[in-house]
């Protein structure tokens, strides 16, 4: 099948909206057993379903339709009520999904018509779904009749009148009668379509006795309802009097909430009142065109014309509730067609490229910064700030376009839980929070691994059986967290358990007998548990298909530290495990701070700075300074880095924090705050410790940019003893 390339685009777009459709319609299948009220997620399903079947037809991807088409079936079934929401038709449905997004991957991938093998898989799918396909409608109770004998007619089962759904107010035209249309005949054929609950007979028309005409109609009904028929429906019984009769359909009280239900769920693709309240049932075609005709009749100077709304509430063809639901539905609709005009698709490519081009733009700014700083003309000073007052704000602008939120990424994991937990035999619920905390999209795509990883080792691992768990006291159904928030300039993503938590000593045993850890050594609670992240590392009796073979954890750590982040781990025995992910929000641009030292330049980045101080005389050689009556590590950078050069008579210390723990940098100068672009070093300079990449100067030199994380592992490491307080303090 060949397309031009016009058609090409229209593809990928389709490709596009339809995995992002997938991705919605399984999200509401995953969500439907926990609400209470289904019918609005079940629409939402069903227009994705169908609009994916329709989409699919413009390009002739017949073996799409025709399998999406039964699923819209069954969905449909579902909407109707003819079938009901059960985990035996969610567990066949996922799969369903699944099946179309392999055949919409399989059109990416320039396979258009039907392949073999994924045509026998979907039928394997569609004989398991064919017992939801054929279920048929509950046998509903014989329908009532209304009996001859015009005595029952005037007040028929009263005590039965909250059971209706419709209410009919009809007034019969005087001249019914000698046109050969018996009301009474209208009657019987009504409870064809239901039952007659409750029927009055209005009779204060009726003139007296001398001045009655035999073969005039005088009477008037009010009917309660009870049917599963549509208005059109129940208006079509009265069509050869609905001329010159008065006819209203009205839903109960009790029911209109149901039609506001079906307008809000009526998909954004008719804006005007009239069509909405058609389509929702709650106004018949006559209606809307009686209404429209008595519009057109009035003149256009005339400025009392009302509005359709008025009229429609005014003759009591619509409820004033169920229009204000449509007007609302009108006002969204419009809203959101005035937001999609407003957005538009960037391939992330250009998105990259632009980031890359500022990246430059702040270098080059910085130059002419340094540049300006040099001179002693007051005007090229000012332009130069204001300038790069504006370059830090198109640089935020532009990272803010990559920035996405971090719920689409949560929301994946709902299958995940459902499928290992039943692959487990675990009774598992997972909650998320934080959804709506954005984060860099090249952070979102990596990030994606290390918590699969870290959700399936919660659930394998962390949440205990349902009969561990009544016998501890806790519920039988295990709770997973994934949480995610702001602190600083860094993003920090939470995966909580309340399971049975980290056995610190029989962590801290494997540690020694594998030769991690030198017996009697002391270590605190977060360095033992941070030996689940060692290669290979496991302590568990039983591998499983999931766990126990100590592969994953590391690759967490491996993964969460390219990513310039790190991970805590909090778990108290018997109650449960909290693992943190602190990231960065961006992994292209900072804020540094840049120090010299001897001939060199390093660039240490800001939110990890709470100080600079001077170093006290005295302290140039050791590890340790008082700091207000603080015992602060020092680093000697210079002696770290072996960077040759004559040591400077004064110091400086910056002091830096990183996972509630302190160090002081020791620098010879400091040169100021700089917006850093972050540079890779390449795989020759891997090895190199504590370094997290490079930058270019305005002045055209590379600074290398310090990773305060490892060098803060570093001292710990190191630490064996702790002296005591030095004497003199830091200035």
């Amino acid at each position: 099948m060949n397309f031009d390339t016009e058609m090409q685009a229209a593809l990928q777009t389709f490709i596009i909206e339809s995995l992002e459709l997938l991705e919605q319609i399984e999200e509401g299948l995953l969500s439907l057993e926990s609400l209470e009220e289904t019918s609005e997620q079940i629409n939402t399903i069903f227009r994705a379903a169908h609009t994916i079947k329709g989409s699919a037809g413009l390009f002739a991807l017949e073996h799409i339709v025709a399998f999406t088409h039964v699923i819209e079936s069954v969905l449909d079934k579902l909407r109707a009520g003819e079938i009901t929401v059960s985990a035996a038709l969610i567990a066949i449905l996922l799969p369903c999904c699944d099946h179309i997004t392999l055949l919409i991957r399989n059109v990416d991938n320039g396979h258009f018509e039907a392949d073999s093998a994924l045509t026998a898989k979907g039928n394997a799918l569609l004989a398991q779904i064919q017992p939801f396909l054929n279920a048929e409608l509950p046998v509903k109770p014989p329908k009532a009749r209304v009996s001859d004998d015009p005595g029952r007619i005037e007040n028929l089962g009263s005590r039965e009148i909250n059971h209706g759904n419709w209410h009919l107010s009809l007034r019969f035209a005087e001249d019914s009668l000698r046109d050969g249309m018996d009301p009474l005949a209208f009657i019987r054929y009504l409870a064809t379509l239901g039952d007659i609950v409750h029927l009055t007979t209005l009779s204060s028309s009726m003139p007296d006795a001398e001045a009655m005409d035999a073969e005039s109609c005088y009477l008037g009904f009010e009917i309660t309802l009870k049917s599963a028929a549509s208005k059109a429906e129940i208006e079509g019984v009265f069509e050869f009097v609905q001329d010159n009769s008065t006819i209203h359909i009205l839903p109960m009280n009790s029911e209109v909430e149901k039609f506001i239900n079906l307008i809000n769920a009526l998909p954004e693709d008719e804006s005007f009142l009239g069509q909405i309240l058609v389509k929702s049932g709650a106004l018949t075609r006559h209606e809307l065109d009686e209404v429209l005709k008595q519009q057109a009749s009035v003149s256009p100077e005339d400025h009392s014309t009302k509005r359709m709304g008025e009229i429609l509430v005014e003759q009591h063809t619509v409820q004033e509730p169920i229009v204000t639901a449509a007007l609302e539905k009108q006002k969204q609709i419009k809203s959101n067609k005035a937001r999609e005009n407003q957005s538009i698709r960037v391939d992330a490519e250009r998105l990259d490229a632009l980031i890359d081009l500022i990246g430059e733009l702040v270098i080059a700014g910085a130059g002419v910064n340094l540049q300006a700083l040099g001179s002693r003309e007051t005007n090229l000073q000012e332009a130069s700030h204001e300038m790069m007052r504006l370059v830090e704000q198109v640089r935020d602008s532009a990272l803010q376009l990559r920035m996405v939120p971090i719920g689409t990424t949560f929301n994946r994991f709902q299958r995940v839980v459902r499928d290992v937990s039943n692959e487990l035999g675990k009774d598992i619920e997972l909650l998320i929070t934080g959804g709506d905390t954005e984060v860099d999209k090249s952070v979102v795509e990596q990030i994606s691994d290390p918590l699969t990883h870290l959700v399936r080792n919660a659930m394998d691992h962390g949440i205990e059986t349902a009969e561990l768990r009544l016998a501890r006291g806790k519920p039988a159904c295990g709770i997973l967290k994934l949480n995610a928030y702001h602190a600083s300039s860094t993003i920090i993503i939470e995966v909580q358990d309340d399971g049975g938590g980290l056995d610190r000593d029989k962590i801290l045993a494997k540690g020694i007998e594998r030769g991690l850890v030198s017996p009697g050594v002391v270590m605190s609670d977060q360095d033992v548990f941070g030996l689940i992240f060692e290669p290979g590392f496991s302590t568990a009796a039983h591998v499983s298909n999931l766990s126990g073979r100590g592969v994953g954890m590391d690759v967490v750590k491996r993964n969460v530290a390219a990513l310039r982040g790190r991970v805590d781990v909090e778990s108290q025995l018997g109650v449960g495990t909290t693992i943190r992910i602190h990231l960065p929000l961006t992994l292209a641009i900072i804020d540094g701070f840049m120090v010299g030292i001897a001939q060199s330049t390093f660039v240490i980045p800001l939110d990890h700075i709470l100080e600079c101080v001077t170093l006290p005389h005295g302290n140039e050689h050791h590890n340790y300074m008082d700091l207000r009556g603080e015992l602060l590590p020092l680093i000697h950078l210079q002696s770290v880095f072996n960077i040759p050069g004559a040591a400077l008579p004064r110091k400086n210390v910056v002091v830096v924090e990183y996972a509630e723990n302190k160090a002081g940098l020791i620098v010879d100068s400091l040169l100021g705050e700089f917006q850093t672009v972050i540079k890779p070093l390449g795989k020759l300079f891997a090895h190199l410790q504590g370094i997290a990449g490079s930058t270019i100067l305005g002045n055209g030199k590379v600074a290398l940019i310090i990773d305060v994380a490892k060098l803060l592992n570093f001292i710990q490491r190191k630490k064996t003893s702790v002296p005591q307080l030095q004497s003199s303090p830091a200035s």
